[in-house]
């Protein structure tokens, strides 16, 4: 049981994840925010490469047990067929709001991915989740005390009529992205060739860094070809597949203030409809 006093600590917790411009109202009207703050706000969370941040002390800590066991729920889903990596990452990495992707440990949002493909795909009810999270929290209500967790299923049930994911089903046997290949036609762009990141308008989800769009870099390699993450992330049908490419970028060039060598650069892999002859 909780106090009255608990709950309102609680409230005033949760009160302090507001809107993140102080000098604006909540939900402003449209003639107080301006493009640059109405493009932040729309940017998806897991796009935080370039952003400042404070310096932080790299520690090679060993994964938790739990970590571990997301990860394994994560890849289990994976080949059931229940999802696919985009799907995972979308939901554990963008779909939470800013302040979850900040705040959670990175397989907490993880694990918050797996509930919630379980729910949306109808593999589980809401109402059933809340009722087994409960139950595990009574079992362990006095804590581990040594023991191990126990995963106690309530049954063991027949997985073959359970819904896949389409692309997965296309790709049984040989493999993604190896699947679509021959189905892109002929890449437009070859090793050595200069492009330009375009900058395209970004809602929802996209693997194309904000800090190389504008860009001028160079076709390093040639990669493979599959949907565009925009489309593969929400199974679409009828995604048509594209070339993908590894593109190096001088980091001098993408860095307002680089002190590096002249030479250092960066590499990263960008779908064709992202780029356009320099």
């Amino acid at each position: 049981m909780s106090t009255a006093a608990e709950r309102a600590a609680q409230l005033d917790l949760v009160a302090r994840l507001e809107s993140a411009y102080p000098e604006l109202p909540d939900a402003p009207t449209p003639d107080l925010l301006d493009h640059a703050r109405l493009t932040a706000y729309l940017k998806p969370v897991h796009d935080v490469g370039g952003e400042p941040d404070a310096p932080m002390k790299y520690e090679n800590k060993q994964y938790e047990l739990w970590e571990h066991m997301t990860y394994v729920i994560c890849e289990v889903l994976a080949w059931r067929g229940i999802w696919l990596s985009e799907e995972r990452r979308r939901m554990g990495n963008v779909d939470v709001g800013r302040a979850v992707y900040l705040g959670l440990p990175y397989y907490g949002r993880w694990l918050l991915s797996v509930a919630r493909i379980l729910v949306e795909k109808h593999h589980i009810g809401l109402t059933e989740l809340s009722e087994r999270m409960a139950e595990v929290a009574d079992r362990y209500a006095g804590g581990l005390d040594g023991r191990r967790p126990e995963a106690r299923p309530k049954f063991e049930g027949d997985g073959s009529a359970v819904k896949r994911n389409a692309h997965h089903l296309h790709a049984v046997g040989k493999g993604d992205p190896q699947v679509y290949a021959g189905k892109a036609g002929e890449p437009r762009f070859a090793v050595g060739d200069a492009v330009v990141v375009r900058e395209l308008p970004v809602l929802f989800y996209t693997r194309t860094p904000e800090y190389v769009r504008g860009a001028t870099g160079e076709i390093a390699a040639v990669a493979y070809e599959s949907p565009a993450a925009e489309d593969e992330t929400w199974d679409r049908p009828d995604a048509q597949p594209e070339w993908f490419y590894v593109v190096r970028f001088t980091m001098a060039d993408l860095w307002h203030g680089y002190t590096g060598t002249a030479t250092d650069s960066l590499r990263t892999e960008i779908p064709e409809r992202w780029l356009r002859p320099a």
